[in-house]
């Protein structure tokens, strides 16, 4: 096939701590392992060994209250430096703090850490909402284990493209674009369809309509000069699009619009409501906002 630009890069964002609020970017380092310092650190429950996740909405609900930005910026092949996690009450804590955890603890009101590696048996507890035929296997209302990151894989007999001890849920990196997003406000224009609300890495202002990311998986995505991104499977959506977080409201209808007009198979599991992609590092690089974006 021959390459066509499809877009630029119109936001980059990097997530310090899992599940909380992040940082976006006008330039960002991208390794095999993903954006540098993305999903660095994240909660652990003391007494379960469970990864926190904003999935677990039941259980931790305020997740998205919080705000994660490193003290200074992450370098290749250096030690993460402390992040500093701002709450609702105005109280702030680094991570380097001896009080983080107990500041952290007090806050979710319940024994948390917070870790820089996952447990190798990297598992949470996942709300399914009571949605309608969101899932395939029938979960609806109801709180769940799930294994992710390598131990996902690990259980499916897979090669896993995230290394041991990482804390993304099942790739490195994360896409998509604005005319998904667009095309989702046509559909249901009494939302916001915020790009926050997807947790994304790399945001693309594409230049054709519709859900452009369905026909990249398979593919790869040159971003500028040095990037180039293979892209593996749709991005299936959870109760996080639909929480509430800075002024964007609590709806539901995020997954619902997804679930009536994109739901598509993810790789054997089932057809699931999705909105972006998830791709390997094939070229690892510098990726900037205004990056010409090419389908090869």
């Amino acid at each position: 096939m021959e390459s066509k630009v499809v877009g630029s890069i119109s936001g980059l964002w990097r997530f310090p701590v899992k599940s909380m609020k992040g940082e976006q970017l006008s330039v960002a380092e991208l390794t095999p392992r993903g954006l540098v310092g993305d999903r660095g650190y994240a909660l652990i429950e003391a007494d379960t060994g469970k990864v926190v996740s904003a999935k677990s909405v039941k259980l931790f609900p305020d997740m998205f209250g919080c705000r994660a930005a490193f003290v200074k910026p992450p370098q290749l092949g250096r030690e993460l430096p402390p992040v500093r996690i701002d709450l609702p009450s105005g109280t702030s804590v680094t991570s380097d703090s001896n009080d983080v955890d107990r500041i952290l603890s007090a806050y979710f009101r319940r024994d948390v850490t917070l870790a820089r590696a996952a447990p190798d048996d990297f598992t949470i507890d996942m709300y399914h909402p009571d949605l309608g035929d969101l899932d395939p296997a029938g979960h609806r209302n109801t709180v769940r284990e799930q294994k992710l990151g390598s131990a996902f894989f690990a259980e499916a007999g897979l090669d896993s493209p995230v290394p041991v001890g990482s804390f993304f849920d099942l790739f490195p990196v994360t896409v998509l674009s604005t005319s998904t997003l667009e095309r989702l406000g046509e559909l249901q224009p009494q939302s916001r369809f915020d790009q926050r609300r997807f947790r994304m890495n790399v945001i693309i202002g594409a230049t054709e309509a519709g859900f452009v990311e369905n026909d990249w998986v398979g593919r790869e995505l040159m971003i500028g000069d040095e990037v180039r991104l293979k892209v593996a499977l749709p991005d299936s959506r959870c109760v996080m699009t639909t929480l509430a977080q800075d002024e964007l409201p609590k709806d539901t209808e995020i997954l619902r619009t997804l679930a009536r007009h994109n739901r598509l198979q993810v790789g054997d599991a089932g057809q699931f409501p999705c909105a972006g992609v998830y791709a390997v590092v094939e070229a690892p690089g510098i990726m900037r906002r205004r990056d010409a974006v090419a389908l090869i």
